[in-house]
């Protein structure tokens, strides 16, 4: 320690001190364990790869020369395909939707068990967890690779980390070519990286995958839920004393000893703890973390603690769950002797976060049950903004855009409301009553049309006339209305 530059003081010696402005990396080797939360886990990272591995291979039948994939980002048509749903550029809040939607269910999350979308949903713990997986079968649990470790390459050592990283690599291929899959046909994209003959977009964004994956949930592993990923610093201001989380409880486990000590200390009519100090909980954390210290960021509320605890408590003839959910107003309860309370999972923070989620998503479908599948946009024209025919008529120029969000030819009407004897002109074709203009417009396509209004020398105008350009499906009555002005001098 050089103490403080400029004021001629220096720090005394510690011994076992360093200079290094950051703490060196321990290598963690998690020991495999079984048990309530370790099924939950497989679980779920079995339900979560079947899904994005396969779900671009499900079909979806939207109609002659539309895409047949379920899910599928059609950068070419400019669309997002989820089932029966498409989603256009034009319509992007549903998409800040979603995003508004995910964050509040991550708030709610945590408000009733804390980080546990991070020990159980987040793709860096599930792919983590596989890739721990590859490893324990490749090269041993976690004494086996503790000894292996401290010795030197040999043969079977070096056969069996080229297996490991072979697998690895595998699945790191295999998550990235999955996510590029979503953004074209899948087999037809998996027939062509196969020949060689896909984009080079795809190879790229594959490699790129690849290398992140192979990255993160390799050698990365915990240093990203600890320094990489904000939401450990986020979550901290969202949660309080009643939110769930993985804790040890002192009152029932101290003072901890040795299974041999504690019966010597009852024996002697002294206290003693249920924690025999066996450190499970610690090797079996996949951050390395002791819970016995008390909440800190490295702990990922994962609960296989939760399960090495219960294990051992089970071989000793204890109570199980001396490691468990358990809420910080109850910890305080136990530590002054107050009776337990059971956790609200009701209470005013849950129940706003639950208001906001289904006021979110109840927009959001009612937007959708009632969204058209037409639309059109007036511009009207700047300079001139009206033009005085010699005949003692006032003509006004607009540009419409029409939209057909169907996958197939639709034929609409082109009323116009609010201006009483005004004809419409559409590319050459004139509706000399309000009978309108027929339109066709081709499948998912925007038509651009120059629209001409004109009014009799007779007519009675203000200078600014309010009217309204109606669109109206032929066959289905669907319609649409854009308002715009009709300018006279």
């Amino acid at each position: 320690m050089s103490g403080i530059p400029g004021l001629g003081f220096k720090a005394p010696a510690v011994e076992g001190a360093s200079d290094a402005l950051y703490e060196t990396r321990k290598q963690i080797y998690p020991q495999s364990i079984s048990g309530t939360f370790r099924n939950i886990k497989w679980g779920l990272l079995i339900f979560g790869m079947l899904i994005y591995y396969f779900l671009p291979f499900v079909r979806w039948d939207r109609g002659p020369g539309q895409p047949t994939q379920a899910v599928l980002i059609d950068l070419g048509r400019q669309k997002f395909f989820f089932f029966g749903i498409e989603i256009w550029p034009q319509e992007v809040y549903y998409i800040t939707g979603l995003l508004i939607l995910a964050s509040f269910t991550l708030f709610l999350m945590n408000a009733v068990a804390g980080r546990i979308w991070c020990g159980y949903l987040c793709p860096q713990t599930v792919w983590t967890d596989l890739f721990m997986l590859i490893e324990r079968w490749t090269q041993g649990d976690r004494r086996d690779r503790l000894k292996k470790a401290k010795q030197p390459w040999s043969l079977e050592t070096v056969v069996e980390a080229i297996l490991k990283h072979s697998l690895w690599l595998m699945i790191a291929w295999w998550t990235g070519g999955a996510w590029v899959l979503y953004f074209a046909d899948a087999p037809t994209l998996v027939k062509q990286l196969a020949t060689f003959q896909a984009p080079a977009q795809a190879y790229i964004w594959i490699a790129i995958l690849t290398a992140s994956t192979y990255i993160l949930a390799g050698f990365a592993r915990e240093q990203v839920c600890i320094y990489m990923c904000p939401w450990p610093r986020i979550q901290a201001a969202l949660t309080d004393e009643w939110a769930l989380n993985v804790s040890y409880r002192v009152d029932r486990g101290e003072p901890r000893g040795s299974l041999k000590k504690g019966k010597s200390l009852l024996a002697a009519g002294q206290p003693a703890g249920d924690c025999i100090d066996c450190g499970q909980c610690v090797v079996v954390c996949p951050t390395g973390v002791d819970i016995r210290g008390g909440l800190n960021m490295g702990c990922i509320q994962c609960g296989l603690c939760i399960d090495a605890c219960d294990n051992v408590m089970t071989k000793i003839g204890r109570p199980t769950r001396l490691i468990a959910y358990d809420t910080d107003e109850n910890i305080r309860r136990r530590s002054v002797g107050e009776p337990v309370l059971k956790p609200k999972i009701f209470r005013p923070r849950t129940i706003v976060y639950m208001v906001l989620i289904a006021a979110v998503a109840g927009a959001m479908g009612g937007k959708l049950a009632t969204r058209n599948t037409l639309g059109v946009n007036v511009m009207h024209d700047r300079n001139p903004i009206y033009v005085a025919l010699s005949d003692g008529s006032i003509r006004n120029a607009y540009t419409l855009r029409i939209l057909n969000q169907k996958g197939f030819e639709r034929e609409f009407k082109l009323t116009l409301a609010g201006l009483p004897q005004a004809t419409i002109e559409v590319q050459g074709h004139v509706a000399p009553d309000e009978s309108g203009v027929d339109i066709t417009v081709s499948p998912d396509q925007t038509l651009e049309l120059r629209v001409l209004v004109t009014t009799p020398p007779a007519a009675q105008l203000s200078q600014s006339t309010n009217v309204q350009f109606v669109l109206t499906d032929a066959k289905t009555a669907e319609s649409v209305k854009q308002k715009d002005f009709f300018k006279s001098p």
